[in-house]
């Protein structure tokens, strides 16, 4: 079997990491223990499901070593088997899982309780299942921050007990001191960054960054997860890394990895990438950033397909999705599905990836007329479960190979639009970066990074907001994505695979 190798594609690159749906772990971790897929219903070019399963190094058709996922739709209780967790849990030695802790759940009000109360008992039991969990199965876990947006919604507010910026500072901080003295095993913690402005991101960050230093601490958190305005303001970005260089929390050995949460933008994989490797030259060498999103898996869930990826110097880059073949004439088409979409005009351009190239139309367009679906009625989409999880898993190798390739471009001097002075001449993001790290006096640093504050503002925050006027996390789907149309397609998902998909998209 031919593979795709994109660990070994990686190179010097800040790392995305898909943040795995449990829609989709369900498939491969079921598939180990009995035939969840029937073999009929197997694609003949992907017989075996670990086919899909990018953490298999040996079977996988793409491998790739890093993965997010979240404790907010995990089974916590790691005492009794779970199938479902399987890809996870029992994933290849040598891959690193970094394990989110759910405050996003917290913050709308899923995970409910008194959380600003130290003594709530609902608080206290997710946060032990929460850390233990951590603990158990994850090679990095975040700290169970509490985002400063929660109190915005009255109904979150009321569910979480957090009314105020202050009660989400608190709470944190209590979690905070929950996850320092209770931590064990071999788990890195990464400390994370919230905070809606400038102003609460550094009321935060002077907050809670004594937990990182070992001055304070005989075992200090392990790195830094950057959440709220500290992951879509680069000019913020900036000042926090220079501040945290100097107050000795950036050091080799102790603090290696900074996460920046629900990233997207392939702009700010490139970037991310120049502060990566501007940080391991000048003080850091063994600094590691890595970003996440569900994209792949929120896309599908849309009806939306990766179809091309743009990095054309001086255009915007994206990886581009419309909705795709779904209709039961295909249910006994015999092309290949990349074929089939192009040759019927159903995507001008379509980049098959090592999953549809092995994929006839019928694969994906399962059923026929007359066929029942899992509720036992005829409906009009000719998708069935499984077709969601083909397509994500396609939606993920497009998305780690956007990411890859745009760096590989943006290493040959080529960049995005975004990136272009309004005169029409390249400002060279990287120099200004490096520029930023070698001055090794902090104001001096801190200097560059307010002499070009036109240029921050030019970079487009990654949930659709730019430079210093983002102010929160969230945005709908189609601010996010490149979208050409919307899907036809109806659900046609089973109860159980229906909710695993809807929690697992943040």
């Amino acid at each position: 079997m031919e593979q795709d190798n994109l660990t070994a594609k990686q190179n010097d690159y800040a790392i995305f990491l898909p943040a795995i749906s449990s829609f989709y772990a369900t498939y491969v971790g079921k598939q180990r223990f009995d035939e969840y897929i029937p073999k009929a219903r197997m694609p003949a070019g992907i017989p075996d499901m670990e086919q899909l399963n990018w953490l298999n190094s040996q079977n996988g058709l793409f491998p790739y070593k890093w993965s997010l996922y979240s404790a907010g739709h995990a089974d916590l209780d790691l005492t009794r088997q779970n199938p479902k967790e399987d890809m996870v849990r029992n994933r290849e030695a040598g891959t690193t899982m970094l394990c989110d802790s759910g405050g996003f759940q917290i913050a709308k009000g899923v995970w409910p309780g008194e959380w600003a109360n130290p003594k709530d008992k609902n608080a206290e039991k997710k946060r032990r299942a929460v850390l233990e969990w951590q603990c158990g199965i994850a090679t990095h876990g975040m700290t169970m921050d509490i985002p400063t947006w929660t109190c915005t919604n009255p109904e979150w507010a009321k569910a979480s007990g957090i009314y105020s910026y202050d009660d989400a500072v608190n709470a944190t901080k209590f979690n905070n001191e929950y996850w320092m003295h209770n931590r064990h095993g071999e788990t890195k913690i990464l400390n994370v960054l919230q905070g809606a402005n400038h102003a609460d991101a550094d009321h935060w960050y002077e907050t809670m960054k004594d937990y990182c230093n070992p001055d304070k601490h005989q075992r200090p958190f392990d790195g830094w997860g950057m959440g709220g305005q500290n992951m879509c303001d680069v000019h913020l970005v900036l000042r926090r890394i220079v501040n945290l260089m100097h107050d000795g929390l950036l050091e080799s050995g102790l603090h290696d990895w900074m996460h920046f949460l629900g990233t997207s933008k392939l702009e700010w994989a490139v970037l991310l990438t120049d502060i990566q490797r501007a940080v391991r030259y000048h003080h850091n060498p063994t600094f590691t950033i890595s970003f996440d999103c569900a994209s792949p898996f929120l896309a599908t869930a849309n009806g939306q397909l990766y179809h091309s990826i743009v990095t054309e110097s001086r255009d915007k880059w994206s990886y581009r999705m419309s909705a795709t073949a779904d209709n039961k004439k295909y249910s006994i088409d015999n092309r290949l599905f990349g074929d089939a979409v192009r040759q019927d005009g159903i995507h001008k351009n379509f980049e098959d990836s090592p999953i549809t190239s092995r994929l006839k139309i019928s694969d994906i367009c399962y059923y026929k007329p007359g066929d029942l679906n899992k509720i036992g009625k005829e409906g009009k989409t000719s998708w069935d479960s499984f077709s969601y999880a083909l397509l994500m898993g396609h939606n993920v190798w497009m998305h780690i190979e956007a990411v890859q390739r745009a760096n590989r471009v943006y290493n040959g001097g080529q960049g995005p639009d975004m990136l272009l002075h309004p005169n029409d001449r390249w400002y060279d993001f990287r120099s200004v970066i490096d520029r930023v790290f070698a001055a090794k006096d902090r104001q001096k640093s801190l200097q560059i990074i307010d002499d070009h504050a036109n240029i921050w503002e030019r970079v487009v925050g990654t949930r659709g907001y730019t430079g210093k006027r983002a102010v929160n996390a969230h945005t709908m789907f189609n601010n996010l994505f490149e979208v050409d149309n919307p899907s036809d397609a109806e659900d046609d998902l089973n109860p159980e695979l229906l909710e695993a998909l809807e929690d697992s998209i943040e």
